[in-house]
């Protein structure tokens, strides 16, 4: 085993090469997916399950926050992830999976965009978790009502990254290392870029 410190030394090595081997131009089609749903007055909805879950309710936070800027319009932006009481009624009448969809199935319309948080994709594996595809279904909810999805994933992206309109998957480091601790870290990561950047765009606007 090595020890506390060189671990240290591995994990934030990892994390420079994670950052420099981001593609920029997924980035950058996500935050123009995003700019035109405000422009158009669109509503944005997030949602994820477990730490993903958390970084929705964050990345909805600030889109509906942090973007603000004094004299011009908010955007529009709700995360699926926060009502408890609703969660767990859904859940016990239709089951997780449905948890998003009937959430969706109120208020989602065409041109709304449905961004989806997920290390692994919802590619319903074991390690994965099987209740992954309450977000694969959300996703496809949203397609049918002429919405587009934005995936925030992990590894190879997934069902959600195949399937997405724009999407970033967290690279490996060079030696291909790549682990939940890292691809969620790098949702916050993009997510908080991806914010600053869009406040950039609503006060040139």
């Amino acid at each position: 085993m090595t020890s506390t410190t060189e671990f240290v030394d591995l994990y934030l090595r990892q994390t420079a090469e994670i950052a420099a081997r981001t593609s920029r131009d997924d980035l950058a089609k996500v935050i123009g997916v995003l700019f035109t749903a405000y422009e158009k007055g669109r509503h944005i909805y997030t949602c994820g399950n477990g730490g993903s879950a958390a970084n929705a309710s964050h990345l909805a936070c600030d889109i509906a926050k942090f973007t603000h800027v004094p004299g011009k319009p908010r955007f529009r932006c709700t995360s699926l992830c926060d009502n408890a009481a609703l969660i767990s009624a859904l859940t016990n009448d239709a089951g997780f999976g449905h948890v998003f969809t009937d959430q969706l199935e109120a208020s989602f319309s065409e041109g709304d965009v449905l961004v989806c948080l997920s290390v692994h994709g919802g590619k319903g594996e074991d390690r994965a978790g099987p209740w992954s595809q309450n977000l694969v279904a959300a996703a496809k909810l949203a397609k049918e009502r002429g919405g587009l999805v934005v995936a925030l994933v992990g590894y190879d992206g997934g069902a959600l990254g195949a399937m997405a309109d724009a999407r970033i998957i967290v690279p490996t480091a060079v030696d291909g290392h790549t682990s939940t601790p890292h691809v969620e870290g790098f949702h916050e990561v993009y997510h908080h870029l991806i914010c600053e950047r869009l406040r950039q765009l609503v006060a040139a606007s």
